[in-house]
């Protein structure tokens, strides 16, 4: 779900940049801001409680937590404070590379509960959790997208 809701806010910026919206004249922005949509979905669910059973929420995502991470409750907060906050610094232009940079650092240290939610087989929002044959190269995807936000190849070559 989470894939489809960066593709399609791509899409959609992009869409806007080909009809003249400047903010979105490019992939790499238009896709800077679609992480940022999915971002802000995603978080939302880290302050949800557990009464909603259609989409994960903060229960589902303590229960994610491999035992060997502290403070579960306390990290789903965290971690959606630093999606929320790492929406807002891709949507920023001044604030984009240092964003994408922190993002892409906090996809890989999320990745472990993500691969614990698999191989436990943990639900989220009533469902069993993606399998990591999937979850794995989402990850990676995510990964990617924030990284490559994070270095627009325009700014170097204006700067030669």
């Amino acid at each position: 779900m989470t894939i489809i809701v960066l593709a399609v806010a791509t899409l959609v910026f992009r869409l806007l940049g080909a009809l003249g919206v400047t903010r979105f004249a490019t992939w790499r922005i238009s896709a800077a801001h679609g992480l940022a949509v999915m971002l802000v979905m995603t978080a939302s669910a880290h302050f949800v409680p557990g009464s909603v059973t259609f989409m994960p929420n903060r229960d589902d995502l303590v229960a994610m937590m491999p035992p060997f991470v502290p403070f579960p409750v306390a990290m789903v907060y965290l971690t959606g404070v630093l999606e929320l906050a790492g929406a807002v610094g891709l949507v920023l232009t001044g604030t984009r590379r240092a964003a994408g940079i922190c993002l892409a650092i906090m996809f890989v240290l999320m990745l472990p509960a993500n691969i614990y939610a698999a191989v436990a087989g943990v639900e989220l929002g009533g469902e069993p959790a993606s399998p990591l044959w999937q979850r794995i190269p989402e990850q990676l995807v995510y990964i990617g997208v924030a990284l490559w936000a994070a270095f627009d190849s325009s700014r170097r070559r204006s700067a030669a």
